[in-house]
């Protein structure tokens, strides 16, 4: 199978019926469909100039996070975290979808014109970005880089 199979797999999992999940994709002509949050994964959905930037640091410390999705005109990113951390999550501006939400999910490589797509698409694998490496990426973006020193 490959990556992005066993990435429509996975999300495809999440759904209440996995096949009418893979059926809505197929059919929908924005290749989208919505999928629950928080039984495979929470999403925190952080503004997109914040979100770009947090983006940043974690590439350059994890290398490849887990998925992280934009919306039209780039204005929130939703990043995939281990399910339960919607219900604990404090952070001011910072939007959590959780159990009892749903969320619009991009089929894994295609591209819907000016839709939800994928910055870091799912790999299949179940990765997901630690919730505290996240926060901790945030504080880091939001401060921005350190002063060059002489």
């Amino acid at each position: 199978m490959t990556g992005e199979n066993t990435a429509i797999e996975w999300l495809a999992s999440a759904a209440p019926d996995p096949e009418a999940c893979r059926r809505e994709w197929e059919r929908n002509p924005l290749g989208v469909t919505l999928l629950p949050a928080g039984s495979g994964w929470d999403v925190l959905i952080l503004p997109g100039g914040l979100g770009y930037a947090t983006l940043d640091v974690l590439t350059r410390f994890l290398g490849r996070p887990g998925p992280v999705l934009v919306d039209f005109g780039d204005a929130r990113m939703g990043f995939f975290v281990p399910p339960g951390t919607a219900a604990r999550w404090l952070g001011t501006g910072i939007r959590a979808a959780g159990a009892g939400t749903w969320i619009v999910v991009p089929y894994p490589g295609r591209t819907s014109p000016g839709g939800v797509r994928w910055l870091v698409p799912p790999d299949g694998s179940g990765t997901l970005t630690d919730p505290a490496l996240l926060e901790l990426a945030m504080h880091e973006a939001a401060v921005g880089p350190a002063p060059d020193r002489p």
